[in-house]
């Protein structure tokens, strides 16, 4: 989980300030040790680490902290505040043309992730109401156009491409011309990566620039290398002039200094991160919310968005009719496990929840809840459709064709129906809540 170690610290650097009525220069200046330690142990640029400590401090030193009823609390909001700041402040949006038609060059080394973000960027395109078209522009890597057509038939998009052609320049100039005929609104053109920065590829790179004039060009940067991925960007701004960034893995990289590195080294923000293998695992990044998931304060708007992205009105307003007339069978059951699923699953969840990182997330075992959802998934749909519609039915010879069906043991069918009972139980006291109340109660089940 990104940030895990840091976010870890920093909660136990305030857990000490919380535990102190009065704070003297003495306590900020042992708090702004551990923050810088837990900063650089996270693999923050140094420069970055230094000149950040120094503003929380002078802004924690200030006479109107230190004579508030909670100091603490208002060095916790000062750190929040600079670590908005230092990750980029706002959420830095894409621009489009205003012609109608955006051109978005895809650059990056080898390995980054750049194809596999394409299509990412593609699918959230698609969602967002655009009509995205990608463009083959690697002729170098093997296998690379065939990469690029298995990612865009994943997401239903098209892709153009030209295989016998070895000039990335005039591929990228016909993707141009053939999206904007078929009435295309966004090309994502993905161009070919090298091992290291060299003056081929930003050649190559400026040439196909000149030609397409992208409207956003993204650096694709792996957030798991570290210092090495904002190296990367300062290379490639310095020789294209970047617009933002991309971090993929971030949901593996436990220390994050990269995302946290970027914005001040380069001046270029995070547009993006990804987290996860899916091609719906590509968020918009939000300096605030991610500060806040740091300082373990949770990030209850994105899990908000989750649940309204996998809510659908229709399913809770049939929900709902069904409690009031006592309808609710282990097939409405199974559907609520795939509203989560598709919300991200437990884990991503728990995350976005308040307190729920470090140590918090310890005493959960992810592993177990995803594979009892899994058990849950495979016991009702080893049921016959009258038995999922009626449990009541369900006596001990049918208990035991239902095992041998899903390969569990009858105690795991008896415990599921429990739940189920129970749920049902608790449902039924939400009918009963007056309407405003009850609307909240199903959107969140």
């Amino acid at each position: 989980m990104a940030f895990e170690g840091l976010s870890e610290k920093l909660q136990g650097v305030f857990k000490k300030l919380k535990g102190k009525g009065v704070l003297t220069e003495a306590d900020i200046n042992e708090a702004m040790r551990e923050v810088r330690l837990a900063l650089l142990e996270a693999d923050v640029n140094f420069k970055v680490v230094k000149d950040f400590v120094a503003k929380v401090k002078e802004e924690s030193l200030g006479e109107e902290v230190m004579a508030s009823l909670t100091p603490a609390q208002q060095v916790i909001k000062i750190v929040n505040d600079q670590l908005v700041e230092l990750m980029g402040g706002t959420s830095s949006k894409l621009t489009y043309s205003p012609k109608g038609f955006t051109v978005i060059l895809m650059v990056g080394l080898q390995g980054s992730g750049k194809t596999t973000t394409s299509g990412k960027l593609a699918y959230y395109l698609k969602n967002s109401g655009k009509k995205p078209m990608l463009a083959a522009c690697d002729v170098y890597r093997p296998a690379a156009i065939d990469q690029l057509e298995i990612v865009g038939k994943s997401v239903d998009v098209p892709v153009f491409t030209m295989r016998d052609c070895k000039k990335p320049e005039l591929i990228a100039e016909k993707a141009c011309e053939e999206a904007q005929y078929k009435g295309y609104d966004v090309l994502i053109v993905d161009t070919s990566g090298r091992m290291h920065i060299d003056d081929e590829l930003m050649d190559e790179l400026v040439s196909i620039k000149n030609i397409t004039k992208p409207h956003e060009i993204l650096l694709v940067v792996d957030a798991m290398t570290g210092q090495d991925a904002v190296n990367v960007a300062e290379g490639f701004n310095e020789k294209l002039g970047i617009d933002g960034l991309i971090m993929t893995k971030l949901d593996g990289d436990t220390r994050g200094g990269a995302a946290l590195s970027a914005k001040a080294v380069t001046g270029k923000p995070i547009k993006f991160v990804g987290v996860g293998e899916k091609f719906d695992a590509l968020e918009p990044f939000y300096p605030d919310r991610m500060a806040s998931r740091i300082l373990g304060m949770g990030d209850m708007l994105s899990l908000i968005e989750k649940a309204q992205e996998a809510y659908d009105d229709e399913k809770a307003a049939a929900l709902e009719k069904k409690m009031r007339k006592n309808e609710f069978t282990l097939e409405d059951y199974l559907d609520q496990f795939a509203q989560i699923k598709n919300m991200g699953g437990i884990g991503k969840l728990l995350g976005m929840m308040p307190g729920m990182s470090g140590k918090g997330m310890q005493d959960i075992d992810l592993d177990k809840s995803e594979k009892e959802f899994i058990h849950m998934e495979a016991i009702i749909q080893s049921m016959t459709k009258e038995e999922r519609r009626n449990p009541s039915i369900l006596n001990a010879s049918r208990r035991k064709r239902i095992s041998r069906g899903c390969g569990l043991p009858v105690s795991k069918i008896n415990q599921l129906i429990r739940k189920y009972e129970e749920t049902k139980k608790m449902m039924k006291q939400f009918t009963t809540a007056p309407k405003h109340r009850r609307n909240k109660m199903f959107r969140g089940f």
